[in-house]
């Protein structure tokens, strides 16, 4: 059964009326909801974006019949990270600007449904946070996992500093964010970033048969054994959310970070002064 996010929504009791996100899609089949960002080529996010995503996910966790949930997205990218260009033109560049994105953030991971990525092309920056936060990464060779809040000049964010060394641990955690360096999914998958490795043309349907193998589960036991092993995460993953958003704000205002946007929109090497 395929039906549009409006129509999920309608068909969710208890928890409606509700806007919907125009650019995110949902279909619901087996038990399992596939989420879909729909911001193509490179699904860039915003406050906005998070939101909606929240907003559909917490729906679809109130809804017993959706026992898994499969976030995937339109496009080359999963999604390319946060929009910097309006930083480039000098625009919204005070410490206001980045505050909801870590309220969204959380909502996000204190979702009890399990999710499953499926990242195609590039997770960058605060995509890769998105991605992180998902129970399960499916991924292709040619996919590409960019943390690369270093090579902007400030510090990492959307729980990054929390989900990468629980994930990879300590020492792996902080030479991919200390370097920002770029890896491939065959990298990412040999250090436990991903769980699942494809091919490309499989990546869709091999996140889908991953959902539908945890929902062919008995959900009430899925549910607790969750809640088990991640009791007390959200309070964790939203105390590294403040920390990162502390040091963003003061990061911001430095000549390095205007020089990171600059670059990237030039797409050139940054020259960074430490200040």
């Amino acid at each position: 059964m395929t039906m549009s996010a409006l129509a999920v929504i309608q068909a969710i009791p208890g928890t409606w009326p509700m806007e919907i996100h125009p650019e995110i899609s949902v279909e619901i089949a087996d038990h399992v909801a596939i989420v879909e960002i729909q911001r193509p080529p490179n699904n860039f996010f915003d406050a906005q974006l998070l939101t909606g995503l929240a907003d559909i996910f917490e729906a679809l966790d109130a809804d017993q019949e959706v026992r898994a949930i499969v976030l995937a997205a339109a496009g080359k990218s999963f999604c390319a990270g946060m929009n910097h260009s309006r930083e480039a033109s000098g625009e919204e560049t005070g410490p206001k600007q980045p505050s909801s994105v870590p309220k969204q953030a959380l909502r996000l991971f204190k979702i009890g449904t399990p999710i499953v990525a499926a990242v195609q092309g590039s997770a960058v920056g605060g995509g890769a946070g998105l991605a992180l936060a998902a129970d399960f990464r499916v991924a292709t060779p040619e996919s590409r996992f960019w943390i690369n809040f270093s090579r902007l000049g400030y510090h990492v964010g959307f729980g990054i500093s929390y989900t990468l060394p629980r994930i990879v641990g300590t020492q792996k955690a902080a030479m991919i964010m200390y370097t920002g360096r770029r890896l491939d999914g065959v990298e990412a998958a040999r250090i436990g970033i991903v769980d699942v490795l494809v091919a490309q043309d499989e990546l869709r349907e091999s996140a889908i048969a991953l959902a539908r193998e945890i929902a062919a589960s008995a959900p009430l036991a899925v549910q607790s054994m969750r809640r088990t092993l991640r009791r007390g995460l959200a309070d964790e993953f939203e105390a590294a959310m403040e920390r990162e958003l502390l040091e963003q704000v003061s990061h911001r205002q430095t000549a390095d970070f205007a020089e990171g946007i600059r670059a990237m929109a030039e797409r050139r090497t940054p020259e960074f002064i430490g200040r």
